[in-house]
């Protein structure tokens, strides 16, 4: 019981800390705790608390919560019992919701500080985690590339995938994106969501919410969702809706992924957006052609140098990016051009449509638009433009807006079948002789007699290629390629605006 206490009496303290409680209700939270942990009596601490790190408060509760049997030792049970913990510390709704609009007055950026503050000190972004996540950077033709390989959201244990199998369907909340989620306790199979808080907006003259996301892949990572669980569709008032928020909060940016399947994002059931304040590869590329389109005189336009076909354009009246944007996607929506391999529909289906991203630099409003198209053949069974069967080993998950802005999520499998591949490579060993590598065989051999490989040097050499096979990937989803025949197939498009 003692140190069952004790770490409860730190978590009090650390919720007071960071001002998620206040001292009146030190008591308060004491309960709520005990009461969350099964407990019925409390001795407080007499010897001083120490450091407040909070994951190792949690870990400390959660270890004993597993030894007095309150809840399995599964990644799942302990993350449904530590958020349960961490909401008794969370502010109510309305609190969080009055204390950020008092920021707004000031400035949507004061606001969005300390809303982000907040969600990391609540533990809805769990900071501990994704600081495990590898990153860097790579140098590419189009600039610099992101590269992460995602170790923050926990694989499920066999235990608790059985568990979440055998769980009572449950239609409620909808999906995770849905506002029903805030304060929800969760179940096996659907996270616990007591100690989130979504901040209403309204946008288009709707109901919205606007959330960080608990894996932020970047700094400030946002979604911005639909009130209502509506699926999504990039049309004319999706690109309304976008410049909505960026009034909003014109420090950010925000974008949508494509509303069709393979180029679409993981959850098209409900209309969203992610954005975030960070300035990606794509924003910073280059434009190598500029062009006019009639009727729209007033609106700067061009082609983008990145690897997927990107049309920029930029006004100083949103409206009208609004208005160009939709016809651009009105004649891509209806395009084909045989030769090029560009299909607007097969047998009813259609394949063509557009990841947009709009921001605000300089003053002027921008609206990137990134052509799309679905299109699979017998070849290409995932899809014409998505990533080849030769770069599966490294990223064969669709390529959704995150990828297209230049930042690479890549799954945690890779860190451990990146240090084997390492250990191999600085001691001579053989790649394919192994079960967990042998998918990486023909592409170390195209790199392999470049190097000197050393204990020092070996993971930068691969995260260098692993760069390298992310561009590749990038320039696999551009329907039209960077070179003299995939930019003439390119102007042909423009040429029918």
């Amino acid at each position: 019981m003692a140190r069952m206490d004790s770490y409860i009496a730190k978590l009090v303290a650390y919720g007071i800390e960071k001002g998620l409680v206040p001292e009146e209700e030190r008591i308060y939270t004491t309960n709520l705790l005990l009461e969350a942990l099964g407990q019925d009596s409390y001795e407080e601490p007499k010897e001083p608390l120490g450091d407040l790190e909070l994951e190792e408060i949690l870990q400390g509760l959660l270890e004993e919560a597993v030894a007095a049997g309150r809840i399995e030792d599964t990644i799942t049970s302990r993350d449904l019992l530590d958020t349960r913990l961490m909401g008794a510390l969370t502010p109510r709704p309305k609190q969080v919701i009055d204390q950020f609009y008092r920021h707004y007055e000031k400035s949507p950026q004061e606001a969005t500080d300390f809303y982000y503050r907040f969600s990391q000190a609540t533990d809805y972004i769990r900071s501990y985690r994704v600081k495990k996540d590898w990153k860097w950077k790579v140098d590419s033709p189009y600039g610099l590339i992101d590269i992460t390989v995602n170790l923050s959201k926990p694989e499920k244990d066999p235990k608790a995938i059985a568990a979440a199998r055998n769980a009572a369907q449950s239609s409620y909340p909808k999906c995770q994106l849905c506002m029903e989620n805030e304060g929800y306790a969760g179940r096996m199979n659907h996270p616990a969501r007591q100690n989130h808080r979504v901040i209403p907006i309204e946008i288009q003259g709707s109901r919205w919410g606007f959330q960080y996301s608990p894996y932020v892949y970047y700094n400030e990572h946002c979604i911005v969702f639909n009130g209502q669980h509506i699926p999504m569709k990039i049309d004319r008032a999706a690109f309304a809706k976008l410049f909505d928020f960026i009034k909003l909060f014109p420090h950010y940016f925000l974008g949508s992924n494509a509303d069709l399947p393979i180029v679409g994002g993981s959850i098209l059931s409900h209309d969203h957006f992610q954005g975030g304040n960070y300035t990606f590869a794509m924003a910073e590329a280059k434009i190598e052609k500029t062009f006019v389109i009639p009727g729209f005189e007033d609106v700067e336009a061009g082609i983008v140098h990145w690897p997927l076909s990107v049309i920029r354009i930029r006004a100083k009246e949103s409206e009208r990016l609004v208005e160009l944007g939709t016809y651009i996607l009105e004649k891509w929506r209806g395009y084909t051009d045989e030769a090029a391999f560009v299909f607007a529909e097969t047998e009813g289906e259609p394949h063509n449509t557009i990841t947009p991203i709009a921001r605000m630099r300089d003053g002027v409003y921008e609206l990137d638009l990134t052509l799309r198209n679905n299109i699979t053949t017998e070849e290409y069974p995932l899809g014409v433009y998505h990533p080849h069967q030769e770069l599966h080993h490294i990223k064969k998950e669709n390529i959704g807006l995150i990828e297209v802005m230049g930042l690479a999520v890549l799954p945690s499998r890779l860190k451990a079948e990146m240090e084997e591949l390492a250990f191999c490579l600085v001691n001579g060993e053989e790649i394919r002789a192994r079960e967990t590598l042998c998918k990486h065989g023909d592409w170390v051999e195209e790199f392999r007699g470049n190097y000197t490989f050393t204990r020092e040097n070996v993971m930068d050499i691969l995260k260098e290629e692993i760069g390298k096979v992310f561009v590749r990937v990038l320039e696999d989803a551009g329907v039209y390629k960077c070179t003299q025949e995939g930019r003439e197939a390119f102007e042909r498009f423009l040429q029918v605006l």
